[in-house]
């Protein structure tokens, strides 16, 4: 518990100095949207790009795992948004409340917890983990969002629309760039290397005290609590992970484990950073990931009695 607590601490912490900071009036109203969108035009791009522009396939290179956990993530993903849009009626919705249930905290929370259980050999299961869910699965949602935004407008023409859309939003087009700067074999110049360095170290701080600024207003009318995506994070995304991982796939004993671990951390903050870029309410997503963060000290306690660490 004491080591899920040192993990956890830092990201109530980070939340509660955004909350303060607008409580005390020391950033304006608007500081939320202003900082979320310096997070999605610049610094999660630069992290996406410098994940893929950096990554060596040979090491992360492990079918099993991918799977296991990228169908866990995946599959989760649509069965929520296929819920959740027959009940709300609208794609949009539906898609930033799926990826609610199923994003998880691979990189603030995944990493530091992968190497405190399994030592260096659990970089690898973190760092395949982060490919899927910030470059594969945040892909997805955007696609599903931008669809359903043109939806709402016109169905004429909606292809193209689409397209144009996805070719100018920098989440879907970095890890796209930086495949490509793998394809060429060559290392990021040194200087461009340390730029996207520093600018993907700002991602999930800038994030969290976006949130606790967000939290800090009094938001009227319907304020869900997200409960039933929590639920679904915390527990249906493991016991599919586990089922797959240990009994389909038979993963080596580590692996297995990790792919565990990295599907019962809670709600991270990718989902939010949607909710606000394209001005959805986010009651019920920061709802979500606080609930779900603070849930995950029992659930993750609980996995780690599991395997023994």
């Amino acid at each position: 518990m004491a080591s899920v607590l040192n993990i956890i601490l830092p990201v109530f912490t980070l939340i509660l100095a955004g909350f303060v900071c607008r409580r005390l009036g020391l950033l304006g109203p608007n500081a939320a949207s202003e900082i979320n969108r310096m997070v999605v035009w610049l610094c999660l791009p630069a992290l996406l790009f410098e994940a893929m522009a950096t990554v060596v396939w040979e090491q992360i290179w492990q079918p099993g795992f991918i799977i296991s956990y990228g169908l866990s993530t995946v599959g989760l993903f649509a069965i929520t948004l296929i819920w959740r849009r027959r009940r709300t009626g609208n794609l949009v919705d539906a898609s930033v409340q799926g990826l609610s249930a199923s994003y998880a905290n691979t990189g603030y929370m995944g990493i530091p917890l992968c190497l405190l259980v399994f030592g260096k050999a659990g970089m690898e299961p973190a760092l395949i983990s982060c490919l899927v869910v910030i470059c594969v699965l945040f892909s997805i949602s955007v696609i599903c969002i931008e669809v359903g935004l043109q939806s709402e407008k016109s169905l004429s023409k909606a292809v193209g629309k689409v397209t144009l859309a996805l070719v100018k939003n920098p989440i879907v087009v970095a890890p796209i760039l930086g495949s490509l700067w793998t394809a060429t074999a060559q290392p990021l110049p040194a200087p461009l290397h340390q730029f996207l360095k520093m600018l993907s170290a700002a991602t999930g701080p800038c994030a969290l005290i976006s949130l606790g600024l967000f939290l800090a207003h009094r938001h009227k009318g319907k304020n869900e609590r997200g409960t039933s995506l929590v639920l679904i994070k915390l527990f249906a995304h493991p016991l599919i992970t586990w089922v797959l991982a240990f009994y389909v796939f038979r993963l080596p004993l580590m692996w297995a484990q990790a792919a565990l671990l990295l599907s019962a951390l809670p709600t991270g903050t990718g989902p939010f950073m949607l909710a606000e870029f394209y001005r959805r309410e986010g009651s019920l997503v920061s709802n979500t990931i606080l609930i779900s963060t603070l849930g995950s000290l029992v659930t993750l306690s609980a996995c780690l009695f599991f395997i023994g660490a």
